[in-house]
Parts: C-alpha cells; sequence; structure tokens
C-alpha cells in the first residue's frame, strides 16, 4: 500500500504520535535536482563535509534513525507507531534506506526515505539534541550532502522532498505544480536505478 501510494506520489503522515493515518499530495511539490550544480552548499556547510568530523554510512541504524525523526521536538509528531513499524518493514524488503552520520562512533544525525526505481523519496531527518549537540551540528545537513552525491552515482533522477522549507530551499529545490509533477514522477518512476554499495567518500561539495 505505501509502495502504491508513494508511486502516485502521495505520502502517508499520522495525526500526531498516536493519530490515525492519512495520506497527502503537496501542491506544489518539493523537488531537490540531481542535475551537475543544482546542489547548494553554503561554504561552511563545504567545509563540514570535507573536513571528516563524521563518519558517514548507510543502512547501519535504520530502525534508530527513524525512530530520532519521530523523537524531535519539532516535525516529527506526524510519525507514529503504525509508520514506523511500516518503514522497518520497508527497510528489511530493501525500499527504504537512512544515511547516519557517527561521531566517535556514536549516532548523532540522519535521514532516510523511500527508493522505487529513479526516485528517493526524502522522509525526514534529525540532529542529536542536549548536552551533546555541539558534536552534532550539521550532521543531517552532511547526511543530505552525501545523499544527493550517492544519488547521482547510482543513476537516480529524482530526489523528492514533498515541502519546500526555507532550509531546503538553501539547498536548492524547485517546486512543481502537481500536473507538472505527476508526469515527471511517472518516467522518473521507469529509471531502474539499484541503491548499491554506499561509499561515503569526501564528496565534491
Amino acid at each position: 500500500m505505501l509502495l502504491r501510494a508513494w508511486s502516485q506520489g502521495m505520502f502517508p503522515m499520522a495525526d500526531g504520535r498516536r493519530g490515525k493515518v492519512a495520506f497527502y499530495e503537496a501542491d506544489p511539490r518539493s523537488v531537490l535536482p540531481l542535475s551537475d550544480g543544482c546542489l547548494h552548499v553554503p561554504r561552511s556547510l563545504r567545509a563540514l563535509v570535507r573536513s571528516g568530523r563524521f563518519e558517514v554510512r548507510s543502512d547501519c541504524a535504520f530502525g534508530r534513525v527513524i525512530r530520532a525523526c519521530a523523537d524531535q521536538p519539532r516535525g516529527g509528531s506526524w510519525i507514529n507507531d503504525w509508520i514506523i513499524d511500516a518503514y522497518d518493514r520497508l527497510h528489511a524488503a530493501g525500499h527504504a534506506h537512512s544515511v547516519e552520520a557517527y561521531r566517535t562512533g556514536r549516532l548523532v544525525g540522519g535521514l532516510y526515505g523511500v527508493h522505487i526505481g529513479g526516485v528517493f523519496f526524502g522522509e525526514s531527518k534529525f540532529t542529536e539534541r542536549g548536552s551533546a549537540q555541539d558534536d552534532a551540528t550539521g550532521a543531517s545537513k552532511v547526511c543530505l550532502v552525501h545523499l544527493w552525491h550517492h544519488l547521482r552515482r547510482r543513476g537516480f533522477v529524482m530526489l523528492d522532498t514533498q515541502f519546500a522549507n526555507d532550509h531546503m530551499r538553501r539547498f536548492g529545490v524547485v517546486e512543481h505544480r502537481l500536473a507538472e509533477f505527476r508526469p515527471m514522477l511517472a518516467a522518473a518512476l521507469e529509471v531502474p536505478s539499484v541503491w548499491g554499495p554506499f561509499v561515503a567518500g569526501t564528496p565534491p561539495a
């Protein structure tokens, strides 16, 4: 059901951590293009990526990433237990992936999403909060940069981000009306991209 929904441009959101799940479409729909020069990386983030401060991995802690996203003080309330369980199963089946940032062996940030054809549907991200926050600053942004380069290497053609906000606009997201987005999505779903091995070298940010 979730894969069919995503393939039709719809995505699930819960009404609070214990609320019901409904499916939505965003109009306009936000996409981060995967073409040359379309990722806008601020100078400070470029330096952080290239510093190697974080060890970046993929699919080593999917369950921990989605639960950390759900526990974020802002923006995580739409991820309830049903969604967590469903996405755990999607991950086990190879349809959902996480990108994680580690600092001295500790998970401090990450993101996750769904993979169908040549599309990666970015879902949510988190950065560790609390007493260790200084060690985690920028972790989820570093994951996004690595994700973008990984998708390009693996032949993906669309990185869907659903909604645009000021944070994502700084990275270069483009908004499309649904009438424009739907045929773009249909074409991208036909591209036979494979997640493959995640190479976390220093991307050319």
